[in-house]
């Protein structure tokens, strides 16, 4: 059973060896997954990056985490979570992980220091 989510700041920080966040988020991901909406940020952003898509999919499959599709359900909670996240600046794609998160009851592991500063009843990892 997966046990963590990964925001997609998570996921880059391993495609792109940022050294220390890396070696931090590595230690999760046999136990991890993804939303497909944080996924297409990660895809979007290596294309902003001069990476094909094609390269990054390669990339992102050597891993084994799971990667969990938006369904109407995390759509839901993931619009709840816009009042209670407004204040931080969090993005949908933000949104959709922390819906993930709470809908299998898995901490988060992010690169953004301000998602240690939701309330949402759920562990936050930040990889720094």
């Amino acid at each position: 059973m997966c046990r963590v989510v990964l925001d997609a700041s998570a996921l880059l920080a391993v495609l792109y060896r940022e050294r220390k966040r890396a070696e931090v988020v590595a230690m999760y991901l046999d136990d991890a997954m993804i939303s497909s909406v944080n996924l297409s940020e990660v895809l979007a952003n290596a294309l902003d990056h001069g990476i094909a898509l094609e390269a990054a999919r390669e990339a992102i499959a050597r891993f084994s985490f799971e990667i969990v599709p938006a369904d109407e359900e995390l759509a839901c909670v993931a619009a709840e979570l816009r009042t209670a996240t407004r204040r931080l600046g969090l993005s949908l794609g933000d949104r959709f992980c922390l819906a993930l998160a709470l809908s299998r009851k898995a901490k988060v592991i992010t690169t953004d220091k301000q998602w240690a500063k939701t309330e949402l009843g759920i562990k936050v990892v930040v990889a720094e």
